[in-house]
């Protein structure tokens, strides 16, 4: 395992000591959330704890399942006491860039059925502002999509189409195109989500504006930080 991984896999240790038994759990979606999903699985199999979860994809209820972890509707559990998840940009006050994995619908979905929310990171995803190594994923409804793109490089976005193998548009789990959105560093990401929500046919969009509680940070020397809101 790289200096990389293992960073991810430290910080997603940090949050599992958030979780306690019979609780309900949110789990996340891409590759420091993988490592989550493998130590969580590990503590079920090793130490009989008992928790219910719900996935923020089919890549992790998929995973999960594989390793024997049970894995429920949201609708099913009702409110979460713990959401712990990744992200692609943490800025200071822990205002996120998700999406990466384009599950970052479902994942709001999900993060705000949660009384607690806990990112996992290695340090590379911290910056000073929102934009400024990663594009804005929004989830757009195919129809009339290059309409809905008019209109949100009208707010200022350069827009590119995310693409798959195949060359054609990647769609999500619920079936819609990722449109990746260019604008630039972010000093007011709440004004943008606003903005951005009041868009006909963007279904979703990549910014998460004060929802997370803590982010445990893992750095290249091994150490782990839980940063708040500052």
């Amino acid at each position: 395992m790289d200096s990389l991984e293992s960073a991810k896999r430290l910080a997603a240790a940090a949050a599992l000591e958030l979780v306690e038994e019979g609780m309900q759990l949110g789990l996340g979606t891409g590759s420091t959330a993988r490592h989550l999903v493998q130590l969580l699985a590990e503590r079920i199999h090793t130490r009989g704890l008992r928790v219910e979860c719900c996935a923020t994809s089919r890549d992790t209820a998929d995973l999960a399942r594989s390793l024997g972890i049970e894995i429920h509707d949201l609708d099913d559990l009702g409110p979460l006491d713990l959401a712990i998840d990744g992200a692609d940009e943490i800025d200071p006050k822990l205002h996120l860039v998700k999406g990466g994995g384009a599950a970052h619908f479902r994942e709001k979905i999900v993060e705000k059925a949660a009384k607690r929310f806990a990112v996992i990171a290695d340090s590379t995803k911290i910056v000073t502002a929102l934009g400024t190594t990663r594009k804005i994923p929004l989830e757009i409804l195919p129809f009339a999509w290059r309409t809905t793109c008019r209109h949100i490089e009208a707010i200022g976005a350069k827009l590119q189409p995310r693409l798959g193998k195949d060359g054609e548009v990647i769609h999500t789990d619920n079936g819609n195109l990722i449109i990746d959105a260019d604008f630039g560093p972010i000093h007011d990401p709440a004004t943008l989500a606003v903005k951005l929500d009041s868009v006909t046919g963007l279904l979703e969009h990549g910014i998460f504006v004060g929802m997370a509680e803590v982010a445990f940070v893992a750095y290249p020397d091994g150490s782990v930080k839980a940063l708040r809101p500052v």
